[in-house]
């Protein structure tokens, strides 16, 4: 299959998807204890869809993630998509499926550490349909069982992170559905996931307090989000497979 015109697709599918998923973003990334945003505070236009300005189309309001980034993101991860896709669509689906929905979720969590489960539990409900979907296709339940334990895996190490208050409790879905997602792949790629998680929290912590000893500040609690990493490991693992 031709490399240029699969990119230039996957490019074209990522600008696309962008506009509701600014509007997913603007709406899920309040502080903790507030209502999700609706609509525009200054304007009241509801928030389904923004332009890659990230400025309320009524009245110029600037809502959400940075002008152009989730555009970025969102036909970064496209392409990668489209490179590590699955010789089934419908694998292929739930991988975009869970790039789509990850995209606002890691904007929503660097900005407010927090995973809402308006987004997480869509992407677990999708993700474990569509894995179904696979294995009946495939006639192989035990690929079935597979992505069942490892997300229980996955999803019971966060869920414990949870209880000893060192994650928050977005992060249990979250790990649930990428855990049945990487179990589709194998007990491999799963643990190459978590792995690079770790690795890819580490560099940016080490990261970031460098850059806080460079500027001669006190390194305190870097309060890293842990979304983002558990997206990026699973996106890497999925590539590297």
């Amino acid at each position: 299959m031709p490399v240029v015109p699969v990119v230039v697709a996957a490019v074209l599918v990522g600008l696309l998807a962008a506009p509701p998923l600014r509007g997913r973003i603007a709406r899920f990334a309040v502080p903790e204890g507030e209502p999700w945003c609706e609509a525009c505070p200054s304007c009241g236009r509801a928030l389904r869809l923004l332009p890659p300005t990230g400025r309320c189309p009524g009245c110029r309001e600037r809502l959400g993630a940075g002008p152009w980034t989730v555009e970025a993101v969102a036909a970064a991860v496209a392409v990668a998509v489209a490179y590590a896709a699955d010789r089934l669509v419908v694998v292929t689906l739930a991988l975009g499926w869970a790039a789509a929905l990850g995209v606002a979720l890691g904007f929503v969590d660097a900005r407010v550490r927090r995973l809402p489960y308006g987004l997480t539990v869509p992407l677990l409900g999708g993700v474990a349909a569509l894995l179904l979907v696979a294995a009946q296709a495939e006639r192989d339940p035990g690929a079935l069982l597979r992505c069942l334990l490892v997300a229980l895996a996955v999803g019971g190490v966060l869920e414990l992170a949870v209880w000893l208050g060192a994650l928050g409790p977005g992060d249990s879905p979250l790990g649930l559905a990428l855990g049945g997602l990487l179990g589709w792949f194998g007990w491999s790629v799963a643990l190459g996931g978590l792995f690079a998680a770790m690795v890819l929290a580490g560099l940016w912590g080490t990261l970031r307090a460098a850059a806080a000893l460079a500027r001669r500040r006190p390194v305190r609690g870097l309060d890293l989000p842990v979304g983002p990493f558990l997206l990026l490991g699973a996106l890497t693992a999925v590539l590297a497979r």
